[in-house]
């Protein structure tokens, strides 16, 4: 059984490719299989050691972007896609793979053509609730395509489309609450804000929560990843405003968060300031309260729709970027903690929300396939 996943370079696209590798290896184990092949195609590892853990091996094409503006790479980067597909039609021909699953973006496009000629069934996987031009695409000849939200099955034939949700590496699944607040060196007496901006952090989010914590550090306990661009600025002036107020221990920056911290954190917080990723989908399966802060439209096109989407979960409340300034924002968390039986509510939003099952589901799609391709 040999399978080739896909997709573009962010976490997004590739740790739920881990999560389904991981859920294949499970299924080929319990039905005494033989041990499955994985590679990943895409235009960088973005994640090597996480690659070799998985025994995934990396096979780069290239991959030309297509951009909503203008730029003079969109000259030049039809030939690197050209280029690239001529490189996945060679590199794929040679291990001729079972299936291929895709997360979309520009990156999968090369393997997505390269399966297309050669005839391997495809399977696509999209995130968000406004699918990608990657993926609308590849939708219209994938044998299976997997969604995150109800709402992105209106853009895909409805006979081979199924409501997944998105799948979630087991290393961050389930939170760590005993030892959590102790791990993070934070006390008992105050609840915990745990702040999300994504690997790259939330430069608006980020200036956002310095400017407020003389005042969030007198009622709140603050663990913040930064993103490691920001994390030597955030750090440098979260200490000036907090010089003098001997509440500096209260506040716990992190250029990022690695699996245990992520668990910790989330097991210790109270609620989660967040973008409207993929993150939507780990705040769920913590069953954890949020506040979410989408990218702006104009600049992603589907945050806005993800974070509505699970706002009517009641799993949420959003603030558009637009709107965010720092009276806005604590007044917010300030009428969220006051409202203990609302916290609930939007507790057992992101349960319902949740579907600790996406990645198995779509893992048993692709062992079905590949066995029946085998044959």
């Amino acid at each position: 059984m040999k399978i080739l996943f896909t997709g573009g370079g962010t976490g997004g696209h590739f740790y739920p490719i881990i999560a389904i590798a991981q859920e294949i290896r499970n299924i080929a184990y319990e039905k005494k299989l033989l041990e499955p092949s994985f590679y990943f195609m895409s235009i960088d590892p973005y994640n090597p050691k996480v690659l070799a853990e998985n025994k995934i091996t990396f096979i780069s094409a290239k991959a030309g972007k297509i951009r909503r503006y203008f730029s003079l790479s969109n000259f030049i980067d039809p030939f690197k896609s050209l280029f690239g597909i001529g490189q996945a039609i060679l590199k794929i021909y040679t291990i001729y793979p079972d299936v291929v699953f895709s997360k979309g973006g520009f990156a999968s496009i090369p393997a997505l053509w390269a399966a297309k000629i050669l005839k391997i069934p495809v399977i696509v996987h999209e995130s968000d609730s406004k699918p990608g031009r990657a993926n609308l695409w590849a939708g219209k000849f994938a044998e299976k395509i997997a969604v995150s939200y109800p709402e992105a099955v209106d853009y895909f034939p409805k006979d081979k489309t199924a409501v997944t949700g998105n799948p979630i590496r087991k290393e961050i699944k389930f939170p760590i609450i005993e030892g959590a607040r102790e791990f993070l060196e934070l006390k008992e007496e105050l609840p915990i804000l745990l702040i999300l901006g994504g690997s790259q952090g939330a430069v608006k989010i980020n200036d956002t929560i310095i400017d407020l914590l003389p005042e969030l550090t007198k009622r709140y306990q603050i663990v913040h990843q930064t993103g490691k661009n920001n994390f030597t600025d955030a750090e440098s002036r979260s200490k000036v405003v907090l010089e003098g107020t001997g509440r500096d221990h209260r506040y716990k920056p992190f250029s990022y968060l690695n699996d245990l911290a992520t668990r910790m954190s989330a097991g210790a917080c109270d609620l989660i300031i967040s973008r409207a990723g993929s993150t939507i989908f780990e705040i769920a399966s913590w069953s954890k309260p949020s506040i979410i802060i989408p990218i702006p439209e104009d600049i992603s096109h589907d945050q806005r729709s993800n974070a509505f989407t699970y706002a009517r979960f009641g799993a949420c409340v959003v603030i558009e970027e637009n709107n965010l300034s720092s009276s806005v924002l604590l007044s917010e968390i300030d009428r969220l903690f006051k409202n203990p039986e609302l916290l609930e509510e939007m507790k057992t939003g992101a349960t319902k929300f949740a579907r600790p099952d996406s990645a198995r589901l779509i893992a048993e799609a692709l062992v079905d396939i590949s066995l029946k391709h085998e044959q």
